[in-house]
């Protein structure tokens, strides 16, 4: 048999009051008063046999009870208003989650374009830092997301890659005036960091085979793509970008590629989105979009090492 629930509004009034510490607060966060808030409060206490809360002057403690039962409340609550919105949400509206950088240098201007020529699909973007890329559809408002990821995905959900993630450095065009770089010129450099852990250098010297010729120097270290790209262009230095993410500025001459070699990075970006969501028709026609879009893209003619994996 399984066990009776207490009644939900009880349970709810609880999570707001644990929250807030305060049956005031909680009772104008669920539009209640302040003595209902603490009737349905009672009404668990006496269901569960134990006190939930306890005076601490004039505001609220819990109880090593109530300790007890607030995470696992604000988790189902979580995900009851997770499996709620998405049901709510208009039949020609996308939710999309996609990384700061790539939001910025390449995927807001398509999705403008995107809105244009589709006007009854709706794109609601949210860019994201992100130091690992992931989404948590059961628990995040998404529909969808861009991960750069290695292939390997849950399941019962749909993905498209869209292009492979090649590291080339980047610098300001005035620094290549005289021709591209030799090792000399790359020692001397300063070294721009786009990640804490320095490890898309690392990757690229590695590849390259110039490990031990060029350290792994000190440097300016950012937490993002973005920020090297854009000191890079300023002239403080040489930093590591994304070959598709850079094409444009490259184009355009806001930056240089003074060592014109890229390097496979072992991951690509992703379009996903489950199975189960409803309106599959909506994610084909953003995913056949995008591809269009990076097909018709010029890229810079470069040498390349790596070989991107089949997913």
């Amino acid at each position: 048999m399984i066990n009776r629930l207490p009644a939900l509004y009880a349970l709810r009034a609880f999570e707001a009051a644990a929250r807030h510490l305060s049956y005031t607060r909680a009772a104008e966060e669920l539009a209640l008063t302040q003595s209902a808030v603490s009737r349905h409060v009672r009404t668990l206490e006496t269901d569960f046999g134990c006190r939930l809360f306890e005076r601490a002057g004039r505001g609220l403690r819990l109880t090593e009870a109530g300790r007890l039962l607030l995470p696992g409340l604000q988790q189902g609550f979580a995900a009851l208003e997770s499996a709620c919105a998405s049901l709510r949400v208009e039949e020609g509206v996308l939710r999309l989650k996609a990384p700061s950088t790539l939001t910025m240098r390449w995927l807001l201007a398509r999705l403008s374009r995107f809105r244009l020529q589709q006007p009854e699909v709706e794109v609601q973007l949210t860019a994201a830092w992100m130091d690992v890329d992931r989404v948590d559809f059961e628990r995040e408002p998404y529909d969808c997301a861009v991960l750069l990821n290695d292939g390997v995905f849950p399941q019962d959900w749909e993905h498209a890659k869209l292009f492979e993630e090649w590291l080339i450095p980047v610098c300001a065009p005035e620094a290549v005036a005289t021709g591209n770089w030799d090792v000399a010129r790359l020692l001397a450099a300063e070294q721009l960091h786009p990640t804490p852990d320095r490890r898309d250098w690392r990757h690229w010297l590695q590849a390259t085979g110039l490990s031990d010729q060029v350290p792994l120097k000190g440097g300016q270290v950012f937490d993002m793509l973005e920020l090297g790209i854009v000191a890079a262009a300023r002239g403080y230095g040489v930093s590591i970008g994304d070959l598709l993410l850079v094409a444009e500025d490259v184009e355009q001459g806001r930056l240089a590629l003074p060592l014109p070699t890229a390097v496979f990075s072992g991951s690509s970006y992703y379009l996903v989105w489950p199975k189960a969501r409803r309106g599959q028709q909506r994610f084909r026609r953003l995913r056949d979009y995008l591809l269009a879009e990076i097909a018709a893209m010029q890229l810079p003619a470069v040498a390349r090492l790596g070989a991107p994996g089949q997913a």
